[in-house]
């Protein structure tokens, strides 16, 4: 198979390493991919928002399948233009990606189905989102409704916190994506990732995560897209996962069917396991970062099998498996993250920390001559293994401690939910 993936972070790079190792697999593209892409792919300069440019490509190329990697090409319709030209593609429609494309629509969704989730209203204005807040106090949790690039929710401690974000949300902050903001109550509780892979029909269950979003040791300092992940989520026991299905999963596809979006691709839950069992926290309509990361080290199955059947209706007839080993990533992010990330400096020791185990997936990479230099906020994503999240954690530090970058800086304690359970027995 000629196989194209659409994006260019440490997901895409998780994503091209385990569709490399396909035996399916004829030649794969990236668009536009990055240094460590390049290393299992031909990375190919295409604007990713032009789906023409991207259609003649995949027509030139005899592309087989499409893996679109993050959620802004799918909100803006890319699935749809690639079936409406006869280009096989794994990921949702437009409509189906409003499930991350609009906070209000899932909560609207949550509300017809049943679903689990923290109360909620809709606001497109200021002075209204402000009077409810002042009427429900805080905490409590300001969402702008649309893409936000992970930095579009704030989860108010104080009264004065979310009235500021509904300020800043309606002042423009977020650009469109603030238009309209959604409120919702605070939820008490632990949070993990769960993914399903959805063919509109079945939901193949796809693993469990737990990432750390803010940017200090002992979950401190501001939101990021996150700072580091683990997989399995201990919080996620079998009884977890199947309620989780039975109340949240399978009712979402449901409710797509019944609206004439089917979902078909990836369906990521932010879960919240409450005293009450899971709550729906959101959707994203695509695999976590860093979570896919820690997925596809513990994936037996060959992934390009997995997405062939999602894109082809045929989940029912496969299965996943997982090993038993843990596995942690630690983002490692270029100083002034979450802020603005000092960019253009040199990043050394990648071949000696690789060299201890660890898989070294770039996300906000370049090259500058031969040299690797930082190109974002959140740079490399460095994943190890273990028979313990404890060992999986040693042994990804193990790793980040080669690597030579004065200008980078990561959290010390990624997985550190796990390791205090392995610790007490629990």
């Amino acid at each position: 198979m000629n196989v194209l993936l659409i994006g260019s972070g440490g997901r895409e790079h998780a994503l091209a390493w385990k569709i490399a190792a396909s035996p399916m697999l004829n030649r794969l593209y990236a668009a536009p991919g990055n240094p460590g892409i390049a290393r299992e792919a031909e990375c190919v300069a295409l604007d990713i928002a032009d789906h023409a440019a991207i259609i003649a490509f995949c027509k030139d190329k005899k592309i087989d399948l499409v893996v679109v990697g993050p959620e802004a090409p799918l909100v803006a319709g890319i699935a749809d233009d690639l079936a409406t030209a006869g280009v096989r593609v794994f990921g949702p429609s437009k409509a189906a990606a409003q499930l991350e494309g609009s906070k209000g629509f899932t909560k609207d969704l949550c509300a017809r189905q049943n679903i689990p989730t923290g109360a909620y209203r809709r606001f497109t204005g200021a002075a209204e989102a402000r009077a409810y807040v002042k009427t429900q106090g805080a905490p409590i949790v300001v969402k702008a409704d649309g893409l936000a690039a992970g930095k579009g929710v704030t989860v108010a401690m104080t009264e004065e916190e979310a009235l500021s974000a509904i300020d800043a949300c309606f002042d423009g902050a977020f650009g469109g994506a603030g238009a309209e903001v959604v409120v919702e109550a605070y939820l008490e509780g632990e949070e993990a990732s769960f993914f399903c892979l959805c063919d509109g029909k079945t939901a193949l269950p796809f693993g469990t995560a737990q990432d750390h979003k803010r940017v200090g040791d002992g979950d401190t300092g501001p939101n990021t897209g996150g700072m580091g992940a683990y997989s399995p989520a201990p919080v996620m026991t079998d009884t977890m996962v199947e309620r989780t299905m039975r109340e949240i999963i399978e009712p979402t596809l449901r409710g797509m069917a019944e609206i004439g979006a089917p979902f078909s691709g990836v369906l990521f839950a932010g879960l919240m396991i409450t005293r009450d069992g899971p709550q729906l926290i959101e959707f994203n309509t695509r695999f976590g970062d860093p979570e896919c990361q820690v997925l596809m080290m513990r994936l037996k199955e060959d992934l390009l099998v997995l997405l062939n059947a999602s894109a082809d209706g045929q989940l029912a007839h496969v299965s996943a498996r997982w090993r038993d080993d843990a596995a942690l990533t630690v983002v490692m992010a270029a100083k002034g993250y979450p802020g603005t990330p000092q960019k253009g400096s040199v990043i050394r020791g990648l071949a000696e920390a690789a060299g201890t185990g660890a898989e070294i997936f770039h996300a906000g990479t370049a090259m500058r001559g031969d040299e690797v230099v930082a190109n974002g906020g959140r740079v490399l994503n460095v994943t190890a293994t273990g028979k313990t999240v404890r060992e999986a954690q040693a042994n990804t530090y193990a790793a980040v401690d080669r690597i030579d970058w004065p200008d980078g800086f990561c959290r010390r304690d990624i997985g550190w939910r796990a390791v205090e359970r392995e610790k007490s027995g629990g």
